[in-house]
């Protein structure tokens, strides 16, 4: 009979008493395993590399330590994300766990307002949560300084690395005292990120939990071998047979508006994220998801990573991902905290190489799942254009082109790739912002898009003296 080690609770690690009983009244009680290697090793002040699968508490794994170890050094801390979703998710955490204790935090992001961000950067706070792109812009303007800060996470740096933020990871390390602890913490491990690790990070210690690239074993894992134009006829069969949520990927952010569309012509609560929509929509359209107000949420790769909703019971993949990468985040999003969930894709017969490519990175075959009887095929409705689909003052009159033509063109009809996710500044990919600042409206939307203020924490005890002496780690 094999013998089931003991769990490990919270309390055994060197988690000063007042953190613990946050988390206790959070119901954390047993650390996920890469929290249980972490946490200790970033304690002790040193640099560390960390490989885990999507959904495993890795937002946990370092906000425990930085928030702890802050307190003592009396620094700032900053955490590096690649998208505005997964931004807005790790300050939520952080200031879950370290608002009793009067935790300042500020999210620097694309969509939101900039005066909104100086004015909380002036008011020094203990960390920033900041996309690359936008971090910059500020550095640029000379609204921020990264004096202060001596605990740097890269939080998913291969996504980060993936949508081009290598060159502005590398210049905001370089402003960064040599002298800092910097965490890293990744799904996969590609050859690039170990070199800037080699680069920028101090002896880091290297703790993985799952083979780099691997699947959640909770996660049961179909493919669907089907015509394109018959996806649609079953996507409404696995939605009628579904009742949980369900979260459907598309590989346009045209593609996500008209599969949500079509999702609404049958009679489900649907809602779609894409880069088209301002940031206001984006919050507004996970929170929905988040509450059950809609079941299904349609998304890009922008939701990929950054989405934590607990019980998605099914994955759709309704296009197949541009890299396999992605893959393994998009089905993280379902069996995620010891719960099992299902993540279906379809394919055409085209795109086997594609399915290969993805056996091969999750190091399992996946099991090819026979078509079951498929309901009449239906009119998909046109999607209704998103508010900043036209600028009020920067349209189309006279340009000698359609909606359809300036916004898909070079993409065929699926629609544009959403395939940079931040929308995090106009330094950002500036020469294609530049190119259809007239269909987007950009900087409208970012004048109409002020974000939410955060709580003053003023009343609150001070930080920097919260924490008593367990476990208060040193530089």
């Amino acid at each position: 009979m094999e013998h089931t080690p003991p769990k490990v609770g919270f309390e055994s690690l060197p988690i000063a008493p007042k953190l613990l009983e946050v988390l206790t009244r959070y119901s954390y009680t047993y650390p996920t395993p890469i929290q249980l290697k972490s946490i200790p090793v970033a304690l002790e002040g040193k640099d560390m590399v960390g490989i885990a699968q999507t959904g495993t508490g890795k937002t946990l794994a370092y906000g425990i330590p930085m928030i702890q170890r802050l307190s003592a050094l009396k620094a700032q801390g900053l955490v590096l994300v690649p998208t505005r979703e997964l931004a807005l998710q790790v300050d939520e955490t952080l200031k879950k766990i370290g608002g009793a204790f009067g935790l300042r935090t500020s999210v620097i992001i694309g969509g939101a307002s900039m005066h909104r961000q100086v004015a909380e950067l002036r008011g020094n706070p203990h960390v920033i949560v900041a996309t690359p792109g936008r971090l910059v812009d500020h550095v640029e303007q000379r609204t921020v300084s990264l004096d202060r800060v001596k605990l740097v996470v890269l939080d998913e740096a291969d996504r980060m690395f993936d949508i081009g933020f290598a060159p502005q990871i590398k210049r905001i390390l370089s402003l960064i005292s040599s002298e800092r602890q910097t965490l890293l913490f990744s799904a996969t491990m590609p050859a690039e990120i170990a070199k800037m690790a080699a680069q920028y990070m101090r002896m880091p210690l290297r703790i993985e939990v799952a083979p780099q690239g691997t699947s959640s074993a909770n996660v049961e894992q179909e493919i669907f071998f089907i015509q394109k134009e018959s996806k649609m006829q079953l996507l409404q069969k696995l939605l009628d047979d579904n009742k949980g949520t369900v979260l459907v990927f598309s590989r346009t952010k045209f593609g996500a508006k008209r599969i949500a569309a079509a999702v609404r012509q049958m009679n489900h609560t649907a809602v779609e994220i894409h880069s088209n929509r301002t940031l206001a929509q984006r919050k507004a359209a996970l929170a929905g998801f988040k509450s059950g107000q809609y079941r299904i949420l349609v998304a890009t790769d922008i939701a990929a990573r950054g989405i934590d909703v607990t019980g998605i019971s099914l994955v759709i993949n309704f296009d197949l991902p541009d890299n396999s990468e992605d893959y393994v985040h998009r089905i993280g999003r379902t069996g995620r905290a010891g719960h099992t969930g299902k993540a279906v894709s379809f394919a055409t017969h085209q795109e086997k190489s594609q399915i290969r490519q993805i056996e091969r990175l999750i190091k399992k075959t996946l099991p090819i799942i026979g078509l079951p009887t498929l309901p009449p095929k239906m009119d998909t409705p046109a999607p209704e254009r998103d508010s900043d689909d036209f600028s009020r003052h920067g349209n189309n009159r006279g340009r000698g082109r359609s909606y359809r033509s300036a916004g898909d063109r070079g993409y065929g009809q699926s629609g544009s790739r959403d395939r940079v996710s931040d929308g995090s500044s106009s330094h950002d990919h500036s020469s294609r912002r530049r190119n259809r600042t007239h269909r987007y409206g950009k900087r409208r939307a970012e004048a109409r898009d002020r974000g939410e203020a955060f709580g003053n924490s003023s009343q609150k005890p001070s930080f920097h003296t919260t924490f008593g002496r367990r476990g208060t780690t040193h530089s």
